[in-house]
């Protein structure tokens, strides 16, 4: 099979705007068995758990560490996934995280404005050479809470980050003075799109008022010179155990099983903002 490869112009549009849509990365039938997968996982219903937005509202996100041989395993461990994911950071990467997040219709919260280094910078990372890659696992658009980015703000570095009901965001007068200087694009995509952000780029959602469910499965990646020196889970700086990009469709739905998932009791991210914002 063909080197998935992104091309030079993408790259620089990475590096310029701190992120970088890339249509069809999955095909519809692998799109489709990723999120049929999602919904009937036993294992991953009961591993979801609710982030309460400052209005009271929910969303719904399962957490895991190392990448199996399950369908989103495959996804993760995909070489068009990783090593795109390597490009865009410079070297070699391993998989710090990956999460299926669950906005239903009419209930599913909206997320603050924040930087994803702004919560991992707390788990140790000295630097800030981690990326994000949202594969839209349903149609997301401005009505079901898409994701919502500031461009070009990741050039400002990582900002103070506290705590709005049980999430964590960043300092509201930055925010407001990033949004006088930066465009705020809506990242609509269909199912199987990718989005690639920069962990230092300001992004939210908003609440999923629609008829239609929002999911989207996740997968950051740190470079693997950048060890952390809180971080207990060891994937992160493990080379990944590549696999081809067939391999969903070989595998077909098969679920997460027992995996190292992150509970909301073992979710420092919260304590430590608070903390950390006294």
């Amino acid at each position: 099979m063909e080197k998935y490869h992104l091309t030079k112009e993408q790259v620089e549009q990475y590096h310029a705007d701190g992120y970088l849509i890339v249509k069809k990365f999955l095909s519809e039938d692998e799109a489709v068995i990723l999120y049929e997968t999602a919904i009937e996982d036993k294992s991953l219903k009961e591993n979801s758990y609710d982030m309460v937005d400052g209005n009271g509202m929910k969303s719904k996100l399962a957490l895991w560490f190392t990448p199996g041989d399950d369908s989103f395993g495959m996804l993760s461990r995909s070489k068009r996934m990783a090593q795109s994911a390597g490009q865009l950071l410079g070297g070699e990467v391993g998989h710090f995280h990956s999460k299926v997040m669950q906005k239903e219709p009419k209930v599913g919260g909206a997320w603050d404005w924040h930087q994803d280094y702004g919560y991992w910078y707390r788990n140790g990372f000295l630097y800030p050479q981690l990326i994000s890659v949202m594969i839209a696992l349903t149609k997301a658009n401005a009505e079901n809470g898409c994701l919502q980015v500031l461009k070009g703000s990741h050039k400002m570095d990582r900002i103070e980050h506290g705590t709005s009901g049980e999430q964590v965001g960043a300092d509201l007068k930055r925010v407001e003075l990033a949004m006088e200087r930066h465009e705020l694009i809506h990242c609509e995509l269909e199912a199987g799109d990718a989005l690639f952000f920069h962990c230092n780029l300001l992004h939210s959602s908003a609440a999923n008022l629609s008829d239609h469910p929002r999911w989207s499965i996740i997968s950051a990646y740190n470079l693997l010179t950048n060890k952390p020196f809180l971080e207990k889970t060891i994937s992160c700086i493990t080379p990944i155990d590549l696999v081809e990009d067939d391999m969903i469709l070989k595998v077909g739905k098969k679920g997460l099983g027992e995996g190292d998932f992150l509970t909301k009791e073992t979710d420092i991210s919260i304590e430590q903002n608070k903390k950390y914002a006294k």
